[in-house]
């Protein structure tokens, strides 16, 4: 069932949209989850530390993936709250070549490079081997992330957050399934959580695409809007490439960041994996969150309503601040105890580690409130390449701490990289909002001045 934005209660339309969502991205991290504790209680430490040596780079590759397909939706969105079916269907079908497009360019290269992509993330001898063999598998399953996030973004663009989370919990369910029998059944390793992870992905990916052609005709399209239109190409890609660079760009700060803790031996880079499972996870609510604020924005902005834009931004950076708040508390007093998913109780310096790195993120979590729905806002917006922008500051801002201060205060640095790195975003990308706004308002009362 489609939603339209343009009407009715706000708060109801945030919530009723993100709650799907944030389920959904909870379950989606669960793969992430569930790989890292099969995988550090069944296979130990060094296995943990070989998955999460290459956390960063999975985040920059796959999150321009994501980035690329979420971008792709906006116009979508802006067709769908302007009331123009024909216009949407164009995006519907520009977006699709496009994803195909860079499915099978992403992949190639990825896969090729993968050995290169380790050696610059420092990781050590004794888990190459396994770090390799699962990064490579988890690149193979590149063009099922972009299936489901292309599908699950059309359907999102025309108010359905529901269904991609239902699909996601059987797939999550499965799974788990998959993780269980791969390493303990027919002992994969570090393989066999790879695989789980992939075919999970392409099982949700491909329920989306017959769900969407048999329920939702709005969203498919006929040989009349197969046509190449170069406007409608140029549009796509200012749309998702710099939505991609975005996710892309801080996750260099992240490599860099990374690169900076494997150094710093399996102790640090264990319980630094773990800690970024139970971030990401606790994150989850911010990019529902914000993904909802986005989606509402855009709508609105196809409809031409700034004050419902200017109330929903409101509404969205009240409820991620609020969720930022309790949620850091989690993380200051029970991280370590949250650690004891991933880590066994014996290993104490590894628990100590994450316990350290979670406690210190939960004093600023509040920050990523701010940050991702007034950057996801200014993307609905239509101002991609300012959001751009705040991923750099981010970028240069992890970069600093990783370089500059990691070599002097070691893991201590590292568990403030973050924070530094969400405050910085937050004072470049408040204003922009703000500025992005005025300019809206200014070019609807030109729109509306007779002449």
């Amino acid at each position: 069932m489609t939603k339209d934005m343009t009407e009715g209660n706000i708060w109801k339309h945030l919530f009723s949209f993100a709650i799907p969502l944030l389920l959904g991205n909870l379950f989606q991290q669960t793969y992430n989850m569930i790989d890292t504790a099969i995988v550090g209680q069944y296979l130990g430490e060094e296995k943990l530390a070989s998955v999460g040596a290459s956390s960063s780079v999975q985040f920059l590759v796959l999150g321009f993936c994501m980035g690329i397909c979420c971008g792709f939706a906006i116009p979508v969105s802006q067709h769908f709250g302007a009331k123009n079916t024909l216009k949407m269907k164009e995006a519907i079908f520009h977006a699709g070549f496009l994803s195909i497009l860079f499915a099978a360019v992403i992949t190639t290269a990825c896969a090729i490079l993968c050995p290169n992509i380790l050696h610059i993330l420092s990781t050590p001898e004794n888990i190459f081997d396994d770090a390799y063999s699962y990064l490579f598998i988890i690149f193979l399953g590149i063009p099922f992330t972009i299936l489901y996030n292309f599908l699950s973004g059309l359907l999102r663009a025309v108010g359905d957050s529901k269904t991609p989370f239902l699909f996601l919990v059987f797939s999550s369910i499965l799974n788990i399934i998959l993780d269980l029998t791969f390493i303990i059944v027919f002992k994969l390793g570090v393989s066999g959580a790879a695989l789980a992870t992939i075919m999970s992905q392409g099982v949700s990916g491909l329920l989306c695409l017959i769900y969407i052609i048999k329920k939702f005709p709005i969203l498919c399209i006929s040989k009349e809007h197969c046509r190449i239109k170069s406007d409608m190409t140029k549009q796509m890609i200012a749309m998702g490439v710099p939505m991609g660079l975005q996710y892309s760009i801080t996750a260099i700060g992240s490599m860099v960041m990374q690169s900076a803790n494997n150094g710093l031996g399996s102790t640090y880079i264990s319980g630094f994996t773990a800690g970024m499972r139970i971030k990401q996870f606790l994150m989850c609510p911010f990019d529902a969150i914000a993904t909802a604020a986005s989606t509402f924005c855009s709508q609105n902005f196809g409809a031409g309503n700034l004050k419902r834009i200017k109330e929903g931004l409101k509404k969205g950076v009240t409820i991620g601040v609020s969720y930022g708040l309790i949620s850091g508390l989690i993380l200051i007093f029970f991280g370590r105890t949250l650690s004891l998913l991933f880590i066994k109780a014996s290993a104490s310096a590894v628990l100590d580690a994450s316990g350290k790195y979670l406690a210190c993120l939960g004093y600023f979590f509040w920050a990523l409130g701010i940050l991702n729905v007034c950057r996801m806002s200014v993307q609905g917006l239509g101002y991609a390449g300012r959001a751009v922008f705040s991923g750099a500051v981010e970028m240069i801002a992890r970069i600093f701490v990783s370089i500059l201060l990691v070599p002097v205060f070691k893991f201590n640095a590292i568990c403030f990289a973050d924070q530094t790195a969400w405050i910085c975003a937050c004072l470049y990308i408040v204003p922009t909002c703000l500025l992005c706004l005025k300019k809206i308002e200014r070019n609807l009362n030109k729109q509306n001045t007779p002449y």
